[in-house]
């Protein structure tokens, strides 16, 4: 009997969005699917930020745990959320096509806050912390839940604007008139990819997968979260990172920000396809040996990561 893949997937809209987007392509390949949809932590507890559950991967775990007891095939997510460490016995089986990497501020219609004093949401703390270097005197509040939770939060407050990620509201069309690019903001590693993971003793499915991997997504997003994973930053700490492929050259942009926006370190390079295994790395340490080692053992200290 031919094998029904089963897809696990949060429950939210923009996750199922996703999910969809991954059983579309398969059944296009001609294999059997299922969608199982649940519900994570981080979409549960809404009233404390991320940082303060101390779960690294906490959109991520429960499907984790759906994997490894067999309750589900493979699992969609969004890749700016998986940690870089993946649980063992799972592995990475498939990067899709990236969509729009940029975040954007979507805001009530006047701008003029953005020369005085104004109030943001995020529960971002590298979104905060890149807004606050470049708006020091507004505040930024704490914004939790999935994209359609969030906008309404928009609505319901007196909040100047808030700051998605353009992918996900352009996915599910939430994406307002009223909302400007913020190109300056180093995005997170990965945003704006979606990432398939399997189990690894799964040949099938990850035979499967590798049909629908994008290697030029693969190769910068790899090299994003190597960057993340070697300044030892979780999914919430004040690290952006975006490579991009320009001809036969890979281009790299990565930060590492305080808290408050007011220390920055930064790296702008390129490299050869031929390096690049070890490119996301070397920028790290470049960054951990001018300062950013003694910031990010604060930062461990501050969002109490042990």
């Amino acid at each position: 009997m031919e094998k029904t893949i089963r897809i696990g997937t949060r429950d939210s809209e923009l996750a199922l969005w996703q999910a969809h987007t991954v059983q579309n392509k398969l059944t296009e390949l001609g294999y059997k699917t299922e969608i199982i949809a649940v519900k994570s932590t981080g979409d549960i507890i809404l009233d404390k930020p991320l940082y303060e559950l101390g779960i690294t991967g906490i959109f991520t775990k429960t499907l984790d745990i759906a994997m490894l007891k067999g309750e589900v095939d493979i699992a969609v997510h969004s890749m700016k959320d998986v940690p870089t460490t993946l649980p063992k016995g799972i592995v990475q089986a498939a990067v899709l096509e990236r969509a729009n990497v940029l975040d954007i501020l979507v805001h009530k219609g006047n701008l003029d806050f953005l020369e005085t004093n104004g109030t943001i949401a995020s529960g971002s703390l590298r979104r905060k912390a890149q807004w606050l270097h470049k708006y020091p005197t507004h505040t930024v509040e704490d914004l939790r839940g999935n994209v359609n939770t969030r906008m309404q939060k928009l609505k319901d407050n007196n909040w100047n604007g808030a700051i998605f990620a353009a992918a996900g509201l352009e996915r599910i069309n939430l994406k307002p008139e009223t909302f400007i690019n913020l190109d300056w903001m180093i995005p997170a590693p990965a945003q704006g990819a979606m990432l398939v993971v399997a189990m690894e003793k799964d040949a099938f499915s990850r035979d499967v997968l590798n049909k629908l991997n994008h290697q030029e997504t693969e190769i910068c997003t790899f090299i994003e979260r190597q960057f993340l994973k070697t300044l030892e930053g979780g999914c919430t700490a004040p690290i952006g990172a975006l490579a991009t492929i320009e001809n036969d050259k890979i281009n790299f942009e990565g930060v590492l920000f305080s808290l408050d926006g007011k220390e920055k370190h930064c790296i702008k390079k390129n490299c050869n396809f031929a390096d690049y295994k070890s490119f996301g790395k070397d920028c790290a340490n470049e960054i951990l040996n001018q300062g950013g080692n003694s910031l990010m053992r604060e930062l461990r200290t501050q969002l109490k990561v042990k």
